[in-house]
């Protein structure tokens, strides 16, 4: 489609540098990729079969636009167990196609035009074009490889202005695989409360953890309240 038909919104996104990566790639023999995050198997055949049950009892009608009541009970019951963190699966839990349609959703419903919202990077891929796309403006702050790719709390304050709404945190992190140390992320709450800001934590690969120990961002002291989880 010409460029004269799209949305200056969509005509200021940048190309995505992994999806060149991806394409390059491609073009080459004997790569061995570690560029997306997905599993090297198949769907297990146990969820296959429960699918083509599903089918076949006649369950492809349309749902609760919050997702089905028994998945939302399952993932409070998840939640509880394995964070304690506690959620009324029937106010406070929504279904949606993965974490990319969640964040769309979060920020078309939390962002007025000019809004920031700050993001740790690197970070995955579509962060910084769904603010965009919903009206808001991305803040990057940059991580290093030196500091083990973690947020700074002092970084993530500097950059708070007045229209700063939220800080979009991705950990454990795609790309860089860091996991977000537990004093950090103390420091990081202590701002959203300072600066009355929302927290939007994108916590997708929180299984992906060895020898270290992934910190559920709301289950820290007062901020289930300001917090969006994802995953």
């Amino acid at each position: 489609m010409p460029n004269r038909f799209l949305s200056s919104k969509v005509n200021s996104l940048k190309a995505s540098g992994i999806r060149k990566f991806f394409d390059i790639a491609a073009t080459m023999d004997d790569v061995i990729s570690l560029g997306i995050g997905e599993p090297d198997f198949t769907t297990p055949q146990p969820i296959i079969d429960a699918g083509i049950d599903a089918l076949r009892r006649g369950e492809t009608h349309y749902t609760s636009n919050h997702g089905i009541l028994e998945l939302r009970r399952a993932i409070s019951d998840h939640l509880d167990q394995r964070y304690g963190a506690k959620y009324n699966p029937a106010v406070e839990i929504i279904v949606t196609v993965g974490v990319s349609e969640a964040l769309y959703l979060t920020f078309t419903t939390l962002l007025d035009p000019g809004d920031e919202v700050i993001i740790p990077t690197p970070c995955f891929v579509s962060y910084q074009a769904e603010v965009t796309l919903a009206g808001g403006v991305p803040v990057e702050i940059y991580t290093t490889m030196e500091d083990d790719f973690q947020p700074d709390p002092g970084m993530i304050e500097r950059a708070i202005t007045p229209k700063t709404k939220a800080i979009l945190l991705g950990y454990p992190n795609n790309p860089t695989g860091a996991v977000a140390k537990k004093e950090n992320l103390e420091a990081i709450a202590a701002l959203a409360e300072k600066h009355n800001l929302l927290v939007i934590s994108d916590e997708i690969y929180d299984r992906l953890v060895y020898n270290q120990e992934h910190i559920c961002f709301p289950t820290l002291p007062g901020m289930q309240e300001r917090t969006l989880l994802l995953g």
